[in-house]
């Protein structure tokens, strides 16, 4: 009965690897869905789909784009989370919703380190500061004189709670003293409107959200937060040359996926998302945009998450942030 036994186990150990070496050399043998948890339209969104289109273009795999925006990126995240690993779901996180939101919010429903497995890192890109153009605020300091004289009163969006652009609002505010009025859209699209129509007084989003509305004139861009100026916005201060001396953020975006995806289909879905990030006119797309290309390992990216938890973490305990 025992040589039995191990015989029928070892008879579907077999057949398990068979399947899942079948499973690999097949793969995609449907369409990818890809989660974008903001609307369409914004960085994030043009990011995803310029990247899954270079793959479809030189492979042939097919990829979905999914908006899913609400709750700060975490309605999108949370249903990659929640979703089958069988390798059909990927999902386009940021820092926001991987790095800061679990400190920022008191509850989330999923947990990074445990529902999630890092797929690659794309790019990164810092955040500016806009204003309509009729605004008469010229500069970031005439902001926080206007905020010193009348605390509370200008409103400055954000393209959600616990994004990136919403925790630095927070840093930057009590750096400089001043007390804004905090405005957070489910995404990027009906914030950009709101500012263009006079609806909302400022506008803090990443550069490849914003930049094509600074190029065209809709937007008065009044701060990045780089370290350094940007080499497509010359013409707009930093925060830290602005008085601020040390003030940085970025935020980065990379495709993760649920935590029970095959790490051969992970690597897969890696190596071609790197392929795709080194073709030239896909560098230059994103470029123009106003992000950095990165891309590297799984592991890397998953080391840079960890990395970034515990960074953020302390900016949120520090800025005094919280959100239900």
């Amino acid at each position: 009965m025992t040589l039995l036994r191990r015989g029928l186990t070892t008879a579907i150990l077999c057949a398990l690897a068979i399947s899942a070496l079948a499973q690999a050399q097949t793969y995609p043998a449907k369409p990818i869905r890809v989660i974008v948890p903001f609307p369409a339209g914004g960085g994030t969104d043009i990011i995803a789909r310029e990247v899954t289109n270079k793959v479809a273009m030189a492979r042939g795999w097919r990829f979905v784009v999914d908006n899913k925006p609400g709750s700060g990126g975490n309605l999108g995240v949370d249903a990659a989370a929640k979703a089958s690993g069988d390798g059909y779901t990927i999902v386009l996180g940021q820092t926001s919703n991987l790095a800061i939101n679990p400190t920022l919010y008191r509850k989330l429903p999923y947990n990074v380190a445990k529902d999630l497995t890092p797929v690659g890192l794309v790019a990164s890109a810092p955040l500016v500061l806009v204003t309509n153009v009729d605004s008469p605020y010229k500069t970031l300091a005439d902001v926080v004189a206007a905020s010193k004289a009348h605390p509370g009163t200008i409103n400055m969006a954000s393209p959600g709670n616990g994004t990136v652009a919403h925790l630095t609002s927070e840093l930057f505010q009590k750096a400089a003293g001043i007390k804004l009025t905090h405005v957070p859209y489910k995404g990027a699209a009906q914030a950009v409107n709101d500012l263009i129509g006079g609806q909302v007084q400022l506008y803090l989003s990443s550069v490849p959200t914003l930049i094509g509305h600074i190029r065209n004139g809709k937007m008065r861009a009044l701060a990045v937060t780089s370290a350094t100026r940007m080499g497509d916005l010359p013409n707009v201060p930093t925060i830290a040359e602005s008085g601020y001396g040390g003030f940085e953020a970025v935020t980065w975006f990379g495709f993760v996926a649920p935590a029970a995806t095959p790490k051969d289909i992970v690597a897969s879905l890696n190596a071609e998302f790197n392929k795709a990030l080194q073709v030239p006119e896909l560098r230059k797309k994103l470029s123009d945009q106003g992000a950095d290309v990165l891309g590297g390992t799984p592991e890397q990216f998953g080391a840079l998450m960890k990395k970034d938890t515990v960074r953020w973490s302390a900016a949120v305990k520090a800025s005094g942030a919280q959100v239900d």
